[in-house]
């Protein structure tokens, strides 16, 4: 393959996001979660790989005719944002008063998220919560939190997306990068493990999830305090 080939093929590869992010959503509306839950992990995973690829064939330099940052975006909306909330609302774990008042901060403050330029740190790392909702609405499925400390949750870390605290990147983050990007790979096993047994409470699966989400919630914030201060 030539390196314009190769270039496209990752475009392609990150086009496929859109697709996983459809059968989501139709296992979302048929009230199946564990296997939405799966397709939003295969995703998570393209969604991993697909820029260190991006960057290593250049994109902007052999294939400039697709706009990659843009299609990520437009396919991380859809998967880290919409149905992750869609299926919160829907499965009645938050309906009622709080599922609308969830529905509003979730994609009113990601959208204006994604839309931040401020949204990355002179380390790549980001500057506020990164609007990761698939992952907290898969912690709040597998460890089947209750619709009022969710609710705290979300409106605790749509706050922090407009805070200047940092949240590392697992791949694009220097600093740590040999603890991060394993983290962030066990977490995706985890979440993959916990859908497949249908969120059961006595899954191990379960603790795994707290324990890499503690340090990918947390690791950013510990670098500030301990190397940069409050300057990002």
């Amino acid at each position: 393959m030539t390196l314009r080939q190769k270039a496209l093929a990752v475009h392609l590869l990150t086009g496929t996001g859109a697709v996983f992010a459809m059968l989501a959503m139709l296992a979302a509306v048929r009230s199946e979660y564990d296997l939405m839950f799966l397709w939003l992990v295969v995703a998570f995973f393209v969604d991993g790989i697909d820029g260190p690829l991006a960057r290593r064939y250049d994109v902007k330099t052999n294939a400039p005719e697709f706009d990659g940052v843009l299609l990520d975006l437009i396919i991380d909306y859809l998967t880290y944002v919409f149905i992750p909330a869609f299926a919160l609302f829907q499965s009645g774990r938050m309906d009622g008063w709080s599922g609308w008042l969830m529905l509003i901060i979730v994609t009113f403050a990601s959208a204006m998220y994604f839309a931040d330029t401020r949204m990355k740190t002179k380390d790549n790392s980001f500057s506020g919560f990164p609007g990761c909702w698939n992952m907290l609405v898969l912690v709040i499925f597998a460890l089947n939190i209750p619709w009022y400390i969710s609710l705290v949750l979300v409106t605790f870390l749509a706050i922090t997306m407009f805070v200047p605290l940092k949240f590392v990147h697992p791949v694009r983050t220097d600093r740590w990068r040999n603890v991060t990007l394993p983290m962030a790979l066990a977490w995706t096993f985890f979440a993959g493990w916990a859908a497949l047994v249908n969120f059961h409470p006595e899954s191990w699966a379960a603790w795994g999830l707290v324990v890499t989400s503690i340090y990918l919630l947390f690791a950013g914030i510990a670098q500030q305090i301990l190397y940069d201060g409050r300057n990002l």
